[in-house]
């Protein structure tokens, strides 16, 4: 993944509100292409593997606690400036700075439970698509 490719997931509160047709349907209609979806539910270690750049920070065990409170949906992504793209169709991670018209603005309810995570690098992207897919999973996409 570079340039052109982003990872993204809807979090457990969105799942559990029933909005992930609707947050997927506003990535299609933005230009987004979808390379791999998955639906899954993050252990605590799993979560706690995921999030591990935030181990010393104060919220790290709250945020593996509700990472791992219900499923989740991972999406590798595809579009031209995808990176920068995304980050702002999703918006601010507090709702509440959020502008009108980004996911977060219209689904997150706190800036805990804020529905979406989108990737912040090129690096990032490759390394958080690779935690949720395999090799032969994203082969099977192209």
């Amino acid at each position: 993944m570079s340039g052109n490719t982003t990872f993204t997931m809807i979090k457990p509160d969105a799942f559990a509100d029933g909005n992930s047709g609707a947050i997927i349907k506003i990535i299609e209609e933005r230009g987004f292409r979808i390379k791999a979806l998955k639906l899954t539910r993050l252990s605590q270690r799993k979560a706690g593997q995921f999030y591990a750049v935030h181990k010393e920070r104060p919220f790290y065990k709250d945020l593996c606690d509700y990472m791992s409170s219900g499923p989740i949906i991972a999406i590798i992504l595809e579009k031209e400036n995808a990176i920068d793209d995304f980050r702002k169709l999703i918006g601010a991670t507090d709702p509440k700075q959020a502008e009108e018209g980004t996911i977060r603005n219209m689904f997150a309810t706190s800036i805990e439970a804020n529905a979406i995570h989108g990737s912040d690098s090129d690096e990032n992207a490759q390394i958080e698509g690779d935690f949720f897919f395999s090799e032969l999973e994203k082969f099977y996409l192209d």
